[in-house]
């Protein structure tokens, strides 16, 4: 019976950071899930995406030690937020109105690199957290050519909770840089191994709290 408590606890616990960092996601972009302004805060949001995956899958699949975990605290985080996407439009807002970001993909390398590595902690950190900061932008451009232009979905429906002053403007796309997916991909991938170390140290710091 204390077996299986601690199990379900730990899945608990998983289910719990990743409804969080699904809140947390909504004010990872401009406004929420990168809708508006997608050409011009793709990078920042690629960047902090992820960042947020790789912490939290990091974290519990080392908890767990078992390979498949990640990607289980990505399908957690998918269908909260298709959730959140289904009340917009219950509200009267296009399907389009909400843009759910693709984490699963990038999860399931992150497993694959630990069980791929006999469960090395730090090759999965190296390995596990550069795949993620590459594929996160690309899986998430990929998504986002196959919905209506986000900023005529921002023009058209603006949101009912935004003061005056957030009233979008339309972007100079392509003014600063000339492929956010490479600067998203770039930066993630340098980014995300040392939020991986990271995820892993928050290990030994809970095992320490647990034997307390």
């Amino acid at each position: 019976l204390m077996v299986w408590l601690r199990r379900t606890t730990h899945y608990l616990f998983i289910v719990v950071v990743a409804v969080n960092s699904t809140l947390l996601t909504i004010n990872a972009g401009d406004y929420i899930f990168y809708t508006d302004w997608a050409w011009t805060s793709f990078v920042v949001f690629s960047i902090s995406q992820s960042t947020m995956l790789v912490v939290g899958a990091f974290y519990y699949m080392l908890f767990t030690g078992v390979p498949g975990t990640a990607t289980y605290y990505a399908t957690i985080m998918t269908i909260y937020t298709w959730v959140a996407k289904g009340a917009w439009f219950a509200l009267g807002y296009p399907y389009d109105f909400i843009t759910v970001p693709v984490w699963i993909p990038s999860a399931m390398l992150l497993d694959l690199s630990y069980w791929a590595t006999r469960r090395n902690k730090h090759a999965a950190i190296l390995i596990g957290g550069t795949l993620v900061g590459l594929s996160l932008p690309l899986f998430n451009m990929i998504n986002l050519l196959t919905i209506r232009d986000p900023l005529e979905m921002a023009f058209k429906y603006p949101r009912p909770t935004l003061p005056p002053y957030m009233t979008p403007i339309e972007p100079q796309v392509g003014k600063f840089y000339n492929s956010p997916v490479a600067l998203g991909a770039g930066a993630g991938a340098v980014l995300s191994v040392p939020i991986a170390a990271l995820g892993a140290k928050l290990n030994t710091w809970t095992y320490r709290w647990m034997a307390a």
